[in-house]
């Protein structure tokens, strides 16, 4: 089943409801090159129904046999000028935790924006940058 096109607040209700897409997997498309990323905008524009978010020199793009042949298609004209991945779009609320989200919404709304995170976190309840670096999501 594709996903099809979601608006990002869609996406946003279903992982707050625990809610999943149709499939939550999608083929991530990358460009490095002039002539890929004009290739790239002229699928996009083509197969409109296979385009989930499109960000300039890549695309999300659903996972369907379609969007695969599209996909390979651009690696086989461009070669190593197209990059191809399968990503799982990130549930925030079952993935991170409370703490980092937190963390990253105060640090976000901090009185000083020119304050580094290492020094914004010093002295408060929020985990510190040694702290979160070797941890797993």
């Amino acid at each position: 089943m594709a996903i099809g096109r979601l608006e990002r607040g869609e996406i946003i209700l279903n992982h707050i409801s625990g809610e999943q897409p149709d499939t939550t997997d999608m083929l991530l498309v990358a460009t490095y090159s002039q002539s890929a990323r004009q290739t790239l905008r002229n699928v996009c524009t083509t197969y409109e129904e296979c385009v989930v978010r499109r960000f300039g020199r890549a695309v999300l793009l659903c996972e369907t046999e379609l969007s695969a042949f599209l996909a390979l298609r651009l690696r086989e004209k461009h070669g190593t000028d197209v990059q191809i991945e399968r990503t799982t779009p990130l549930n925030e609320f079952r993935k991170v935790p409370k703490s980092v989200r937190d963390a990253a919404c105060a640090y976000e709304n901090r009185e000083h924006p020119s304050t580094s995170y290492s020094k914004f976190a010093v002295g408060t309840d929020h985990p510190s940058p040694d702290s979160m670096r070797d941890e797993e999501l």
